[in-house]
C-alpha cells in the first residue's frame, strides 16, 4: 500500500485531513501548497504579540469522527470556549435566532409592520421560490427580511439578493421562521413548553493559539509518517491521457517548473481552477461552467486597541447599513492566549469584495482608516485608543451561490466522473473551494477524510453528499 502514489493539491483543512488519514492508512502522500503556511483560509496570522484568524473558525461538528480527530491532534490544547454572537443594527444588538418579543421591545409600534408583513407573506407567498430573496420574504415577511437578511446578504455577496440562490438562505437560516420563533417564545413566557426553535450552540472547541496550531500539528504528524510537503509552488497544469490524470506541473516563484507523477489525485483547488488547468482542455461547455463560478475575496483589518473587555461577544454580525464591514471578531474572547499583552484587545474587522476591484486595491492605510471608522460607529472605542493595525487579504474565500451555480457545478462534476473516475477513482475534488460548496470547516474536513478512505480501500464514499441535507446551522446536538 505504501507504493500507491497520491498527490494532494492544497494544504487546507480538507487536504490536511486527507493526508493525515492516508498516512495512518499506510499511504505516504505528496501535498502541494502555493503558500508558505498550511491551513488555507483557516490559518492563524501572527502579528507581533497578537494572533488572529482570517474569519473566525469555531470547531464544532455533529460528526463524532471529526471531533475525535481534533482531540487526537491537540488534546488539552483544544479549549472549550463560550459562544455569544449577536447582530448589530441601528446601534442596537439583536439575538439570533431572532426573538420577535425583543424586536417589539426595541422597535415599539413600528414592529407592527413586521407582523402585518409576515401575515401577507403567508396569505400571498412568492411562488415559485427561486432566489434567496424569495425565501427570506416567505420565511419572515418583507419588512423583517429586508433589513436583517436581504440587505446584509447584498453587502456580503456584492450582488442583489434576487440573484442569490435560496440554497444559501436555507443553509444559514435552517429551521428558523418568524411564526416559529413567536410561538416558541410565547410558550416559554407562559410556561407551556413546546418544541424548541432551532437554537445555536453555546460553546465550541478552539485551539489555544488559534486554528493554525491545529494545522501545524497535522503537518508535523504527516511528515513523521513520511508524507511530503512541497510548499510555495503553484499547480499550473494538470496533465491527463486515456481518461486518467497522469501528472501535474508545478511552478515556483522564480518560474521554475517541475512535473510530479502519481496514480491518484485529490484537489482542493477552486473547482474552476481545477478545470482551467486541465491539459488537454475539457469541452467548451465544461470550461464555460467553470468560468461562471464566482468567489468573493476577503479582507481582514485587525485593530489593536488599548482597552479591554469591549464587549462579551465572540463575534458580531454588522447589519447596520452605515458600516462597511460584515462582521467583527473579538479574538480576546476566542482564546485569552491570542492576545499577548494585558489590557489590550484585538478586533478583526471583516470585509468582502471581488478580487481586483476598487475595494481590493485600496491601500493599507485607507483600509485601516475604514476599520477605525467602523469601530467608532459601534461606540466600543475611540480612534485615539487604536494603537496598531494589520491588514490581510485572501483572493478566493467564499464560493458564491448565485442563481444557476448548482447546474454549473453538476456539469463539472459529471465531466470529472465520466472522464477520469470510470473504472477507478483517479481524481477527487475536496473542500469548500474544491467542491464550490459554502460549508463549514468540519464538512470540508469530512470530504478529505472520505476521499482518503476511498483510496485506502474497503467501503466507498461519495464526498459530494457531505452537507447534502443542508445541516449547516450550528444547532445544538
Amino acid at each position: 500500500m505504501k507504493q500507491k502514489k497520491v498527490v494532494i493539491m492544497g494544504a487546507g483543512p480538507a487536504g490536511l485531513t486527507a493526508a493525515y488519514t492516508l498516512s495512518k492508512g499506510g499511504i505516504n502522500p505528496t501535498i502541494i501548497e502555493r503558500d508558505k503556511v498550511v491551513g488555507g483560509i483557516a490559518r492563524t496570522v501572527k502579528y507581533k504579540k497578537y494572533r488572529f484568524d482570517i474569519g473566525g473558525h469555531r470547531f464544532f461538528t455533529k460528526s463524532r469522527e471529526i471531533e475525535d480527530l481534533w482531540l487526537e491532534i491537540l488534546g488539552k490544547d483544544l479549549l472549550t470556549r463560550p459562544r455569544l454572537s449577536r447582530w448589530y443594527f441601528q446601534k442596537k444588538f439583536f439575538d439570533y435566532p431572532i426573538k420577535p418579543l425583543q424586536v417589539i421591545k426595541i422597535f415599539g409600534l413600528d414592529s407592527v409592520k413586521f407582523t402585518l408583513s409576515y401575515a401577507k407573506s403567508r396569505i400571498f407567498p412568492i411562488k415559485p421560490e427561486i432566489s434567496a430573496e424569495d425565501w427570506y420574504k416567505n420565511q419572515f415577511g418583507e419588512a423583517l427580511a429586508k433589513p436583517f437578511f436581504i440587505k446584509y446578504n447584498e453587502k456580503l455577496w456584492g450582488i442583489p439578493c434576487n440573484q442569490l440562490s435560496m440554497d444559501f438562505g436555507k443553509q444559514r437560516v435552517r429551521g428558523v421562521s418568524f411564526l416559529g420563533t413567536v410561538v416558541y417564545h410565547l410558550k416559554r413566557k407562559f410556561g407551556s413548553g413546546g418544541k424548541e426553535v432551532a437554537s445555536l450552540i453555546d460553546q465550541f472547541y478552539y485551539p489555544k493559539y488559534g486554528p493554525g496550531m491545529m494545522w501545524d500539528k497535522f503537518k508535523e504528524n504527516i511528515e513523521k509518517d513520511d508524507g511530503r510537503f512541497i510548499m510555495e509552488k503553484e499547480v499550473v497544469k494538470i496533465k491527463h491521457k486515456n481518461h486518467k490524470i497522469t501528472s501535474i506541473i508545478v511552478k515556483d516563484k522564480k518560474g521554475k517548473s517541475t512535473s510530479i507523477k502519481a496514480e491518484h489525485f485529490l484537489s482542493s483547488l477552486p473547482l474552476k481552477e481545477l478545470i482551467k488547468r486541465l491539459d488537454p482542455q475539457p469541452p467548451r461547455e465544461v470550461l464555460d461552467a467553470a468560468d461562471s463560478l464566482k468567489f468573493r475575496a476577503f479582507v481582514t483589518v485587525a485593530l489593536i486597541i488599548n482597552k479591554e473587555n469591549l464587549f462579551p461577544d465572540t463575534w458580531i454580525y454588522t447589519h447596520d447599513p452605515e458600516m462597511r464591514c460584515i462582521r467583527i471578531q473579538n479574538f480576546n474572547n476566542w482564546s485569552p492566549y491570542m492576545v499577548g499583552e494585558e489590557g489590550k484587545t484585538c478586533l478583526g474587522f471583516e470585509y468582502t469584495c471581488d478580487f481586483d476591484d476598487g475595494f481590493w486595491n485600496l491601500d493599507e492605510e485607507t483600509l485601516k482608516k475604514l476599520a477605525v471608522r467602523d469601530l467608532e460607529q459601534t461606540g466600543f472605542a475611540k480612534k485615539e485608543e487604536v494603537i496598531d493595525a494589520k491588514v490581510m487579504k485572501l483572493k478566493e474565500v467564499y464560493p458564491v451561490y448565485d442563481l444557476g451555480y448548482g447546474d454549473r457545478v453538476e456539469i463539472i462534476k459529471k465531466y470529472i466522473e465520466e472522464t477520469f473516475n470510470k473504472e477507478e477513482v483517479n481524481i477527487q475534488p475536496i473542500g469548500r473551494g474544491g467542491m464550490h460548496k459554502y460549508n463549514n470547516m468540519d464538512h470540508s474536513m469530512m470530504t478529505g477524510l472520505l476521499a482518503a478512505k476511498n483510496l485506502i480501500g474497503g467501503e466507498k464514499f461519495d464526498a459530494w453528499k457531505v452537507n447534502i441535507e443542508a445541516e449547516y446551522h450550528e444547532e445544538k446536538k
